[in-house]
């Protein structure tokens, strides 16, 4: 196993791993190269079968005990740790419809509306600026909040079959009320 890195610096696989830990185990170049680990090291550690590949520049520690929604990671680790992940993948993240999502929804700043991008395959993007109020962690990533959520897909024209299923479940479970989500609604129709 190599000590050195061609980059000069010691590998610390601690390093490593704290970058790691709170994304379920996965990383991304930039974070392997601040811990020592330079894209020789990593086809190394490949090659033992330490680290996987799972997209362009985002890596996983094979070892890492799975977590939920971990499929999830590598889309946020794509956004440079910005998106939020929102609309259809929220509703069933927070599980309050049967609306199962072919694509996952995320949502990026506005200011990245702009930018060209190369967007991974079965991700749709959104852009706003949230507040902290409207989004919240699950686990390793960033979610909209059950009220955002439902707003957000009032106004994307989900079904109402799932909509009305999602207003109700949200309702049953006191994550908001009718009142908010028509709030929500009348304010977020007058701000588009």
């Amino acid at each position: 196993m190599p000590r050195r890195s061609p980059i000069g610096s010691e590998p610390r696989w601690e390093a490593l791993y704290e970058a790691a830990a709170p994304r379920a185990g996965y990383f991304t170049t930039k974070q392997a190269k601040a811990a020592g680990y330079s894209p020789q090291l990593l086809q190394f550690y490949i090659r033992e079968r330490r680290v996987e590949r799972c997209a362009r520049g985002i890596f996983r520690l094979v070892h890492f005990p799975p977590t939920d929604r971990e499929d999830l990671v590598p889309i946020w680790l794509w956004s440079e740790c910005v998106g939020v992940f929102s609309h259809e993948t929220a509703l069933a993240i927070h599980e309050l419809s049967d609306l199962l999502p072919a694509q996952q929804h995320v949502t990026l700043p506005l200011a990245w509306s702009d930018r060209r991008l190369r967007v991974p395959k079965g991700v749709v993007l959104h852009h706003a600026d949230l507040t902290k109020t409207e989004w919240a962690w699950f686990g390793p990533i960033p979610v909209t909040t059950p009220l955002r959520s439902v707003v957000d897909c009032i106004h994307a024209h989900v079904s109402k079959e799932f909509t009305d299923q999602a207003i109700a479940q949200g309702v049953r479970r006191r994550l908001f009320t009718r009142a908010e989500v028509r709030a929500g609604s009348h304010h977020r129709g007058k701000a588009a």
